[in-house]
């Protein structure tokens, strides 16, 4: 493996520090949380701007409202709250106050997926990247580790009108450059491979490198590919790779259905048939556990990623 990890570092706090930063560097971006400030890491931006922030307490889809409403003055929100209740809880306002109405709102989502872990399956939130991505002019963006979504954060605040930014809560491997410049929309290749082509996104990433590993042990070159953009989704990198290599596999900490796979499924049927195999949650509810041992369980490890490589091949 040519990335070496820093060491484990929570995707939320990338958001925290991006955040930090932002609040230094525009006067135009200001924060809403739902009661879940630490949880988010906003102090430090809280307490260098408090005049540009608004604690909505639990109360999401008033904070949606009101987030829309401050684009008008040419403000950019950056609203914050677990990715249950930034998406599931509050939908209709963001399908008709900020994606219909194309408002620069930054919905940022913490703690989404089966690594929230013992606080179960109410709030693992596993179907928000296919909520999100299917509204019309939204972007759907979810990275890999703590760098890259503090890069992720300080771009999104660039980029104009409504993105779905993406996090969660565990420590997890610190891997990509620290002084990364994120293009949104931009796959990133992380290794070259000839004979399997996996794409992978959030905390799947680092996963998906170790299977890289084990499988150029038994001789098998893999592509490994970090899509951490969603929607708009980088077709040609993906189409790219395919070709080359004949077969793809997809892994994302989410509900197949709706998810990464089922965007690049949708692609390859288009323009390219291929075979294809999918590491995801498959139709069911998560359950109380330690992170862990949910993604070991649920399906969504580094063997998982080898045992669909192996078996894609197969069908090749």
């Amino acid at each position: 493996m040519k990335y070496t990890s820093t060491g484990n570092k929570d995707t939320r706090s990338g958001f925290g520090a991006g955040l930090h930063e932002l609040g230094r560097k525009n006067p135009n971006v200001v924060a809403l949380c739902a009661d879940l400030v630490g949880s988010l890491k906003m102090d430090d931006f809280i307490k260098e701007n408090p005049d540009r922030f608004f604690q909505v307490g639990i109360a999401e889809a008033n904070m949606i409202g009101l987030a829309a409403g401050l684009t008008i003055g040419g403000k950019i929100p950056f609203a914050g709250t677990f990715a249950a209740f930034a998406t599931g809880r509050v939908y209709d306002q963001i399908r008709q106050s900020v994606a219909y109405s194309n408002k620069n709102v930054k919905i940022c989502a913490s703690h989404a997926g089966l690594t929230l872990g013992e606080d179960g399956a109410t709030h693992q939130m596993l179907e928000d990247i296919g909520l999100m991505k299917m509204l019309p002019n939204m972007t759907v963006i979810v990275p890999c580790d703590y760098n890259q979504t503090k890069a992720a954060t300080l771009a999104i605040a660039e980029h104009v009108g409504p993105v779905y930014l993406r996090f969660g809560r565990p420590a997890v491997p610190n891997f990509t450059p620290a002084d990364q410049k994120f293009e949104i929309g931009k796959a990133q290749l992380l290794n070259e491979g000839i004979q399997v082509s996996i794409f992978a996104t959030g905390h799947l990433v680092w996963k998906a490198l170790e299977a890289a590993d084990v499988l150029e042990q038994k001789g098998i070159s893999a592509e490994v590919i970090n899509i951490h953009t969603i929607k708009p989704l980088d077709e040609k990198a993906i189409l790219h790779s395919v070709a080359k290599t004949g077969c793809a596999v997809s892994a994302e900490e989410h509900m197949m259905h709706g998810g990464l796979g089922d965007s690049i499924a949708q692609l390859l049927a288009r323009k390219h048939p291929a075979p294809m195999e999918m590491v995801a949650v498959n139709d069911v509810f998560g359950e109380s556990g330690t992170p862990n041992d949910l993604m070991v369980k649920y399906g969504l490890d580094t063997p998982n990623i080898v045992e669909a490589a192996l078996k894609v091949l197969a069908r090749k």
